[in-house]
Parts: C-alpha cells; sequence; structure tokens
C-alpha cells in the first residue's frame, strides 16, 4: 500500500484528503503544521506529499526545499496544494523543488491525477 504524507494546516481539508485517498486504497499520514509535517516525511518515508504553502512553524516552500536538497528524501514526489495562486509562486514552487502545484479551491480528481502520475 503506498503511503502519502498530507501537510496542510486546515484540518478539514486533510480529513477530506485522507478519507478520499484511502477509498482509492493509499495509506494516509496526515500532519497540522509544517514543523509535524517535517517530521513525519523524515520518520515515515512516504511515498508522496501533499503539502500546504502556508502553515504555522515551517512553511511548504522551506519543508520542500529542505527535503529536495537532501539525497535521502529527494526523491520523494511532493504536490503544493495552495491557495497562493499568483504566478510568482507558482515559480517560487518550482524553485524550491515541487513536483506539482495545484491551487485551491481544488477538484479532487485532479489530486488523484497528479498522484497517478508519480506513484499510480
Amino acid at each position: 500500500m503506498k503511503k502519502i504524507l498530507i501537510v496542510d494546516d486546515e484540518k478539514d481539508i486533510v480529513e477530506t484528503l485522507a478519507f478520499m485517498l484511502k477509498t482509492k486504497g493509499f495509506d494516509c499520514i496526515c500532519a497540522y503544521d509544517g514543523e509535524e509535517g517535517l517530521k513525519l516525511a523524515k520518520e515515515t518515508l512516504p511515498d508522496l506529499i501533499i503539502l500546504d504553502v502556508m502553515m504555522p512553524k515551517i512553511n511548504g516552500y522551506k519543508i520542500c526545499r529542505l527535503l529536495k536538497y537532501d539525497s535521502k528524501y529527494k526523491n520523494i514526489p511532493i504536490i503544493m496544494v495552495t491557495a497562493r495562486s499568483q504566478e510568482e509562486d507558482k515559480l517560487i514552487g518550482e524553485e524550491t523543488g515541487a513536483d506539482e502545484y495545484i491551487t485551491k479551491p481544488f477538484e479532487f480528481n485532479d489530486i488523484i491525477d497528479a498522484i497517478n502520475r508519480y506513484i499510480g
């Protein structure tokens, strides 16, 4: 079973994504702030990470950069899901190493399609 780490400070988004992904056969690990997300990424080595940008403690850009510039974690695909939809935000996401950048509000199928591109 593929393991997906969901990191977002909006509890309803985390729980909805986790529920939907579990129905698709994925094992989900949840974190509600950046610090917890980074810790869980390193402890659990997920197959993929869904990562919000604007979060308490550590933002998603920093988490992405820390993971992508570490040889132990750099191959974990990261899908950034964020309300930040400006072109410059997407560029920052790409520069930090995000594999995908999806803006909120999103369609669940967009998330599934992105996941399938990397670990489907």
